[in-house]
């Protein structure tokens, strides 16, 4: 196992370790390799109707062994087999015949489902088989050099390589030390990963591991992941009592050298500011720090040696810092798994970086008439009975009469208002509250927006910060055509065959690129507009081969400037889309053309202050809103902020043909993901269910609760289990993945 403080790429400018990446006190003995045994508990399922069609089919197998094996006639080998389609391997021994057993078994079960539900109408991803390589666990571990994934099997090995912390501390100051008490005895505990992939597992089909940086050669299983806070061990030591009847087989390496920290007294409020006080030297105090900051990233590697040389003779650069906003609600019933999950979000990004990152909580309080506000006592108890204690010094209130206070006048007509709710509403307008938030809390620069279902497997600063970098590399050309399209590595190639086949794809649409503002009839310019001032770099000026307006343009334009907008899905065109909000827009002239927009599907994404203060202003000024997953995207869109979409890790149930995931998901217009035939058509929207990331993904659930030991194979959702060998294995280990939603940990629930 390793320490999973991860080391950077060398195109990282911000906080590294010093711990080397194979340091071996940090593995953990590798599992001991035995022979697959079939479990009891693994030929039970959840309901009567799956019991009954595992022991029919177990019975005739049986039957059919037993009259082969002693000359009976009468019954052909595989005849009755036949009449669910399954094909019977030839004769083996005992212990193959057992691995083959369980096989057929998930085979009819699959076929089963398939024909309940009608095979002359199936959607188009029940025409492909379940993968078994996720029920592969910790026993089939293989260095990256040895891995073969079972889908797709076209890999490219690759792994990105660390920056040491040397180079860091050229130019930056020194990350000082934190801890989780007050007396600095406890330090922040490591986390844990395997050195090595468990074989036959798939690779992720939509985005990639390699391109955006993250380690690909690593896995995670539930006790490195979340051992160091609280899994595995009971209340009395300071758990959550959770993981303790599931298999754990060397987990306790994971406590071999911190012991089980006791968390029942933890102030999460409190660790944070003293570790930003410890390191309050190393950032910018007032959230300044967009583009400017890394201007490094564009001189030639002659200046930046000399840059780097006189910073470590003069005073060192200073960073901005980023919020993370978890927004939550009273009435969310918090399970053990995201205590933990929380914990270690705190603990990655926020204690392990030094106050790089801090991480908040947006309640959302529903009664409007509780006076939280006037009442100390009202607000305290609205936190006692809706959020751990630990938490709550990271918290703060917010209702929507807070918002119709903050931006109050009229709106004006919506074009459409599907659900009816009122502009103010959460639904609508998720983002007037971290709009407010921002306004607030002017010391970051940037804020991600994150939901209480997703989880993030693996370590939370190696994600956001290789969000982070990836997306200030990205030019600004093409880039809402970039951004408007899935990448699907196996089909498409390497990034660089990928943008040039959206830029092929984008001549021949004979569309103009977008960049810089979009005009439109009615648009209204805000005040910095109004002033002269542009959101464009200095790299997409005319003197650096730039014209302003879309044409040729220098491939630099953009690149080294931090993103105003990074998204987890694609940010596609709603217009003609079929997505069922595309047209909730409120206070344009409706006697005109309702303005261009672009969406992304889930809102979890990450914020400019100086995109939200914009939001902000469309908001309370010009009094403009719109369904809340668009409004974010459209405001980038209007006013030429940099947005991108980041094509993370994302895992299929089935083994799709890859045309067939390339049409499904880039069946819009001109191949992307927006326009007619788009893949959030209400319509096609069942696609994304067999994926790890979506609003209603049920793969993403099932995937969760398996690697957390609480379920097996087949788990229901409409015929869509995990397939499985049941191969005995030992637990699983997956490589960084997000998942969502998470809506229950455990079947119980």
């Amino acid at each position: 196992m390793e320490r999973a403080t991860f080391l950077r790429r060398s195109k990282s400018d911000s906080f590294s370790s010093t711990l080397s990446t194979k340091d071996a006190r940090y593995f953990l003995p590798p599992p001991v390799h035995q022979k697959p045994k079939i479990r009891v508990r693994a030929l039970l399922g959840h309901c009567l109707y799956r019991r009954v069609i595992i022991w029919s089919v177990a019975g005739l197998f049986l039957l059919c062994l037993g009259l082969s094996t002693t000359g009976g006639v009468g019954i052909r080998r595989g005849g009755i087999l036949d009449m669910i389609r399954i094909k019977t391997p030839p004769p083996q021994d005992a212990e193959k015949n057992s691995e083959a057993f369980m096989l057929l078994l998930n085979e009819a079960m699959d076929n089963a489902a398939a024909q309940e539900e009608g095979e002359s109408n199936l959607p188009s991803w029940l025409q492909f088989k379940h993968l078994d390589g996720y029920f592969n666990g910790l026993k089939a571990l293989v260095p990256l050099s040895d891995y073969t994934p079972e889908y797709p099997r076209d890999q490219e090995k690759k792994s990105p390589f660390p920056l040491t912390s040397s180079e860091y501390t050229s130019k930056y100051h020194k990350v000082e030390t934190c801890y989780l008490d007050k007396d600095k005895t406890i330090p922040v505990p490591d986390l844990y990963a395997y050195d090595g992939v468990v074989q036959g597992q798939p690779e992720p089909v939509i985005g990639s591991h390699n391109v955006l940086g993250l380690r690909e050669d690593v896995c995670f299983d539930r006790f490195g992941r979340y051992g160091p806070y609280g899994l595995g061990y009971s209340f009395d030591e300071g758990g959550v009592e959770a993981g303790m009847d599931t298999e754990q087989e060397g987990s306790g390496e994971v406590w071999a050298k911190t012991g089980k920290i006791n968390y029942d007294r933890m102030d999460w409020g409190d660790a944070q500011d003293r570790c930003f006080q410890s390191n309050k030297k190393r950032f910018n105090q007032d959230g300044d720090g967009h583009a400017s900051t890394y201007d490094s990233q564009l001189l030639s590697a002659e200046d930046t040696t000399t840059s780097q040389h006189q910073a470590s003779h003069h005073e060192r650069k200073k960073i901005p810092r980023t919020a993370i906003i978890i927004r939550t609600y009273v009435g969310f019933q918090w399970t053990r798994h995201s205590i933990l999950n929380f914990r270690a979000m705190i603990s990655e990004l926020s204690l392990r970086s030094g106050g790089e990152y801090a991480v908040h909580f947006l309640l959302h309080v529903r009664d409007d008439e509780a006076p939280v506000w006037a009442d100390g006592e009202t607000a305290q108890r609205v936190l006692d009975e809706n959020v751990p204690d630990e938490f709550h010094s990271i918290c703060t209130l917010w209702s929507e009469a807070q918002m119709r206070l903050l931006y109050p006048g009229t709106f004006g007509r919506s074009v459409e208002n599907p659900s009816n709710d009122d502009i103010h509403g959460v639904y609508r307008s998720a983002h007037m509250p971290l709009q407010h938030f921002a306004i607030t809390h002017p010391q970051y620069a940037y804020y991600w927006n994150w939901e209480m279902d997703m989880r993030w497997l693996g370590n939370y600063y190696e994600l956001f910060d290789r969000l982070g970098i990836w997306a200030r590399d990205q030019s600004r050309v093409e880039m809402w055509e970039r951004a408007s399209k899935y990448y699907i590595p196996h089909y498409h190639g390497s990034w660089d065959n990928f943008t040039e086949l959206v830029h092929n794809e984008t001549v021949a649409s004979g569309r103009r690129p977008i960049m810089g503002p979009v005009m439109f009839a009615g648009r209204t310019p805000i005040r910095s507009e109004e002033r002269g001032e542009t959101f464009l770099p200095a790299s997409c000026a005319p003197a650096h081969g730039g014209n302003g307006g879309g044409g040729e343009m220098s491939r630099q334009c953009g690149v080294g400037e931090d993103a105003d907008l990074i998204t987890l899905n694609p940010l596609f065109d709603t217009e003609d889309s079929g997505w069922i909000f595309a047209q909730d827009v409120t206070g344009y002239n409706t006697g005109l053309a309702t303005p261009p927009r672009r969406c992304a599907i889930v809102t979890a994404s990450r914020l400019s202050r100086r995109l939200l203060e914009t939001m902000h202003e469309e908001t309370w000024r010009l009094h403009h809103g719109m369904f809340s997953e668009m409004f974010p995207a459209s405001m980038a869109l209007h006013h030429g902020l940099k947005a991108v979409y980041a094509p993370h890790p994302v895992y299929l149930d089935r083994e799709w043909d890859l045309g067939e995931v390339e049409r499904a998901f880039n069946g819009g217009r001109d191949g992307s993901s927006g326009g007619r035939g788009s893949p959030f058509d209400f319509e096609n929207e069942h696609n994304h269910k067999g994926s790890t990331w979506y609003y209603n993904s049920e793969f993403a659930g099932l995937l969760w609760r398996r690697g957390g030991g609480v379920e097996g194979g087949q788990g229901g959702g409409g015929g869509r289990g995990m397939g499985g060998k049941g191969t005995g294995t030992g637990r699983l280990c997956l490589r960084s993945v997000l998942v969502h939603p998470v809506k229950w940990e455990h079947p119980n629930e």
